[in-house]
This record gives structure tokens, C-alpha cells and sequence, in this order.
């Protein structure tokens, strides 16, 4: 397992989406290993934790805000405990493609003119952006609006895809609420079939802006079959799969 250290921009703004990423990563093993030792050595001997190798831009999923600073339009995660935007698309947990990705979304939006909503007034035309990428370096980009208006979607389709030609889906989720949910219930697609396809353990899978999906590919990969190991399945089981989300457990058990 290599050990690495980097230094997070946002971190030192007071981003809270990572609170042990200055913590060496062995040390975060050790702290996970005996929590879960707490917590159920009692009932019988816990394995040690299979870590990753590169620990590094592995998040397959990214979820950024915008805002309207010093008269610009801007985008990047909140700062811990608030709704103040953190500028920025260098994430060391997300995937590097994301970061471009998320680059790109925010230049096409303003080359659109497109506003930031305002979470106090209920005005501004853009609240988040969600992304979503695959092991062959596709993505999934989707425009969370307050409405179903969004002028100029087709120029910004052309825009964003003559920057980043590996975005192959683009859509727009209607987000009416004055709450903190990322999503709404309604959908247009832009561009694209509205999804992105990923392969887990020889499987594929659809990915929509909504479906519940493992964020870590690498480690959902080693957890899946490490549990299929221990489970010795034989194909004259039932199985129930309880926690699925769009059924990856249960599809990459079957025979």
C-alpha cells in the first residue's frame, strides 16, 4: 500500500467533505479497524480492513453547488457547516475526470450567462450539478434548476461537449423545494441517453443521476467479492438482496 501525502487547497478554506484526509492513510485503517472492533469483537473475530493501494481520486460521483461571488459565477463544495461556496475543481477524493468534467460545466454555464439561484431570494437559475462517471472515463453531467426553464440549454449542450467530449448523457433535474435535498423527482434529458454505463464484477449497469450506486468502484469490487468468498454460493440458494440499490449485489452473485 503506498503512503502519500497531499495538500488540500480546499481543506484549508474550512471544506468538511473530508475530515481525516490529512490523517495518514495507515492511521485511518488503524482507527476504522478498532471502532469496528468495538463494536462487534464481542460476537466474534473481526478481519483486518482491506484498504486501498492508492487511496486517491476514487469517487465516481461528485455534487457541486453554485453561487454568484464578486459578480461571477462560480461553483465547488461547501465550506463545513454553511452554504458558502468553496470555488474549485481539484478534488483529491474525486475522480480526475470529474474535476475536468466539473471545470467544463462551469465554464459553458457562464459562457450561457446562466445565474446562480439564491437560496434567501428563491431566484438564479442554477442550484447544483451532479456528475457521474464510468471506468472507461465517460460522464454523466447533470443540472439541478429550481424550475423547468432553462434557456439556452442547447448551446450550452454544444459548448460543454466541445470541451469535454468524453461527457456522453446530459440532463436537467427540476428541484422546486426550498430545502437542502440535491435532487428533485422530475427530469428533462438534454443530450444523450440519460444515463451512464459502468461495469462492477463483469456486470453493467446503467447509471442515472438518481440511482443509488457505490461511489468507490475499486473497493465495491474487492467488498463484493470478498462477501461472495465467505458466502460459497452454489446457485440453489435464495437470496435475498435487502440493501440492492439498482441491484448490483444481487446481479454480480448470479451465476
Amino acid at each position: 500500500m503506498a503512503e502519500e501525502r497531499h495538500i488540500c487547497a480546499l481543506r484549508r478554506q474550512g471544506c468538511g467533505g473530508c475530515p481525516l484526509l490529512e490523517t495518514p492513510y495507515p492511521e485511518q485503517l488503524r482507527q476504522k479497524q478498532a471502532r469496528v472492533e468495538a463494536l462487534l469483537g464481542e460476537f466474534g473475530p473481526v478481519s483486518p480492513i482491506l484498504g486501498m493501494e492508492h487511496p486517491w481520486h476514487y469517487r465516481n460521483k461528485a455534487i457541486a453547488s453554485f453561487a454568484t461571488q464578486r459578480g461571477k459565477l462560480v461553483c465547488g463544495l461547501y465550506a463545513e457547516g454553511t452554504h458558502r461556496v468553496l470555488p474549485g475543481a481539484d478534488c483529491l477524493l474525486q475522480e480526475k475526470i470529474l474535476n475536468k468534467t466539473l471545470a467544463a460545466v462551469l465554464d459553458a454555464a457562464r459562457a450561457c450567462r446562466w445565474t446562480a439561484y439564491d437560496e434567501d431570494r428563491g431566484t438564479g437559475l442554477l442550484r447544483h450539478t451532479v456528475l457521474r462517471s464510468s471506468c472507461g472515463g465517460k460522464v454523466l453531467v447533470t443540472l439541478v434548476t429550481p424550475g423547468p426553464d432553462l434557456p439556452g440549454s442547447k448551446n450550452f449542450c454544444t459548448a460543454l461537449r466541445k470541451k469535454a467530449p468524453w461527457v456522453v448523457s446530459i440532463v436537467q433535474n427540476i428541484n422546486p423545494t426550498r430545502s437542502s435535498a440535491v435532487l428533485g423527482s422530475r427530469e428533462k434529458t438534454l443530450y444523450g441517453p440519460g444515463f451512464v454505463l459502468d461495469m462492477l464484477c463483469g456486470t453493467q449497469f446503467a447509471i442515472s443521476s438518481r440511482s443509488f450506486y457505490q461511489v468507490n468502484r475499486t473497493q465495491t469490487e474487492v467488498l463484493y467479492k470478498k462477501a461472495l468468498e465467505l458466502a460459497k454460493l452454489t446457485g440453489r440458494e435464495t437470496v435475498v438482496d435487502a440493501y440492492c440499490g439498482i441491484g448490483t449485489i444481487g446481479l454480480c452473485a448470479a451465476p
